[in-house]
């Protein structure tokens, strides 16, 4: 029997389904004129014809938004559940889906959760007019610990999901659906036999309905996640009234996290492992294999004016025997762990779309799914490249010496030059970009990792160094802007040079220099090699 022995060979060989979809998707659902005092004070005085704005007001609304679900519980038979501290509401909302789905139904209520949590609100201060000295109450904002209505539900296209309802004004909710449970029911509804794995395919029973099964995932657009949502505001208790909603204080969507899943099943439990025996092998240089923290190649600024911000690591973490590997990106981070012994499932989850440039908005979800399945697929390159790392000596000369392209002649970008390392460690965070960098973009990443300030980066300078990396073939401006996106030949080169400067020329160097330390291994072969040299110019009368 023959073993995948490299990354390469596990994805190129063993990999019998692939499926991209959307993972979890979790929602903020909130009325956009509501979001600020003025804006809660128009509702009350403009839209409800109250004298003045006060917090008072408020609370009448709430009791009756919280007694008609008490009474949508009570009329339909619906458990009501009191979370406890620490308890993992997934772990009752499975075994509420198991009764549900053993009754024969297909869509409804599974309980409601109840649960204290922070969240903001607004509150009434009392103020005084500067002229006359009269009090007067004024809206603020604030945050205070209230209740909060988990929601479980079952729907027939999108399978289970909750909306969660806070029980003060403005009434702001929160939406989870999973996108690969939306890929089930539709795929059974095409009439695609299928083996679920958990969250996932597990298999098909005929191959070639693979891409059929990719087209249901691509299908889940933002139209549909907000069609769900209106249909289930129908159902389910609502806190504005018909008249509110006629005056357009309607619910919107955004986007607080979103996952983006990669899920690749393999023919054997055994390439799964061999898998992360490479993962851990490459990663794990340092430190101990069951959390470790890898600097990305870039340096990061952690105090000052222009320190960067979120985290830059790669951490390898074992839970019991299984290890997953995690890539942080500022608020954004990729996930990649070997799923239930079977398939390999690499997510990039995205808590703060403005990391890449992007709205919020739930229309901006295509945009953001462009980010999250470039990202994995990058995250397999960059495994593909470590586990062979060559280049061949004339790509390496093509970077390192001087080219010239028709009429146009560039510098060549010197393997141990501060600079070249600094540019090549900018365009691997840039390759993540989808819409490209700027000038000033390249001028913020790269002060840091020169040790100043954008300031000091002379606008001469930046357009000097584009054009070098542009002739070299290592970026390229996008048609009709000022803008760059990395190639797929830059970015190969960037990962391999800054690798091997950073993780050999440098330690290596460092380790062969230092003579007042204990002889180690690289030190002594080393100077078994040289004496071998010697012996061998002497033999050969090269030594007078």
């Amino acid at each position: 029997m023959t073993l995948p022995r490299t990354v390469a060979d596990v994805l190129s060989d063993h990999v019998v389904l692939e499926v991209e979809c959307i993972d979890r998707l979790y929602l903020n659902v909130y009325q956009p004129r509501l979001q600020y005092p003025a804006g809660a004070a128009a509702f009350l005085v403009g839209h409800r014809g109250a004298r003045f704005a006060s917090s008072a007001l408020m609370d009448p609304i709430s009791k009756t938004f919280v007694a008609s679900i008490h009474r949508f519980a009570h009329d339909r038979g619906i458990p009501v559940v009191h979370f406890e501290k620490g308890q993992r509401k997934d772990d009752v909302a499975h075994e509420y889906l198991a009764e549900f789905e053993a009754a024969g139904r297909s869509q409804g209520v599974l309980f409601i959760g109840v649960a204290q949590e922070k969240t903001r609100v607004f509150r009434t201060e009392k103020r005084r007019n500067l002229i006359t000295g009269a009090p007067y109450p004024w809206i603020v904002r604030s945050s205070g610990v209230v209740n909060h209505f988990y929601l479980y539900c079952l729907d027939a296209d999108f399978g289970p999901f909750f909306l969660k309802f806070c029980s003060y004004f403005p009434y702001n909710a929160r939406l989870c659906v999973n996108g690969n449970e939306y890929a089930k029911r539709q795929a059974a509804k095409a009439g695609i036999g299928f083996t679920a794995l958990d969250n996932g395919f597990a298999g098909l029973d005929e191959p070639g309905d693979a891409p059929r099964l990719q087209r249901i995932c691509d299908r889940l657009t933002p139209a549909k996640i907000d069609a769900l949502l209106r249909k289930w505001l129908k159902i389910l208790p609502h806190p504005f009234t018909a008249a509110d909603r006629a005056a357009g204080y309607r619910y919107d969507i955004s986007i607080l996290q979103a996952e983006f899943s990669l899920t690749q099943m393999l023919d054997r439990p055994v390439t799964g492992r061999i898998l992360f025996e490479e993962i851990i092998r490459e990663n794990l240089d340092v430190g101990r294999p069951d959390q470790v923290g890898l600097v990305f190649d870039r340096r990061i600024v952690r105090k000052g004016r222009y320190a960067t911000p979120g985290r830059f690591r790669t951490r390898v973490i074992t839970s019991g025997v299984t290890p997953s590997l995690h890539v942080d990106y500022k608020h954004s981070k990729i996930k990649q762990y070997h799923k239930e012994g079977r398939a390999l499932r690499t997510e990039t989850t995205i808590n703060d779309s403005r990391d890449f440039g992007i709205g919020k908005r739930l229309c901006n979800l295509p945009a953001l799914g462009q980010v999250g399945y470039t990202a994995n697929r990058r995250l397999l390159d960059v495994e593909r490249l470590t586990t062979d790392p060559t280049i061949g000596e004339g790509a390496f000369r093509a970077v390192a010496d001087p080219i010239v392209v028709g009429s146009q002649r560039a510098s060549g970008l010197p393997f141990d030059a501060a600079r070249t390392q600094a540019l090549l460690a900018a365009l691997v965070v840039f390759r993540l970009l989808p819409h490209g960098f700027r000038n000033a973009d390249l001028r913020a990443h790269l002060a840091p990792l020169l040790g100043l300030t954008p300031a000091d980066m002379t606008q001469g300078r930046m357009s000097y160094d584009l054009r070098r990396l542009r002739l070299h073939g290592l970026i390229e401006r996008i048609p009709n802007t000022h803008r760059y996106t990395v190639t797929d030949h830059g970015f190969k080169i960037a990962l391999f040079l800054t690798r091997a400067h950073q993780r050999l020329v440098r330690p290596g160097l460092a380790e062969l220099l230092d003579d007042h330390s204990p002889p180690t291994p690289l030190r002594q072969r080393f100077a078994r090699l040289n004496d071998a040299i010697s012996t061998y110019a002497i033999r050969q009368n090269l030594i007078a």
